[in-house]
């Protein structure tokens, strides 16, 4: 597929302090998502998006004691949902252990995402999940 070069992406950006409500990302994330119209054209994948977000900022909170930096952009093609704290450290995707109370984020995410990436950056790290609206089928 050939984009047009003319073609802009449309983001939005929150930070989330360290102790401020999950909740709060999610209701955030949620109005975005009705701004492109995916509450009504995709809300199974609207409602996959915010838990993502759940996720990924809990990991910011709990995980990283940081900050979270809440990013979604949307380029027509992808919604970009990237969450940025100031850990180095990249987190390790574990699969799910029947014992375990948690650790089954990052796991989730990518069984929900289209695709999922993590980049250090020189003041922390990036997790980004990118979401299409309509989905060809089931991944594998």
């Amino acid at each position: 597929m050939t984009r047009d070069p003319s073609m802009r992406a449309v983001g939005w950006a929150r930070t989330l302090p360290l102790g401020s409500s999950v909740r709060t990302a999610r209701d955030w994330t949620r109005g975005h998502l009705a701004t492109i119209g995916w509450d009504r054209t995709a809300p199974g994948v609207a409602d996959s998006v915010v838990l993502t977000v759940s996720e990924l900022v809990t990991n910011a909170h709990v995980h990283a004691h940081s900050d979270a930096q809440l990013i979604l952009t949307w380029d027509e093609e992808c919604l970009h949902v990237t969450v940025h704290d100031s850990s180095p450290l990249v987190p390790e995707q574990r699969g799910p252990d029947g014992d375990a109370l948690g650790g089954r984020g990052l796991f989730l995410v990518d069984a929900l995402a289209d695709d999922v990436r993590t980049r250090p950056c020189p003041r922390g790290k990036d997790v980004t999940a990118c979401f299409r609206p309509t989905r060809p089928g089931p991944r594998g």
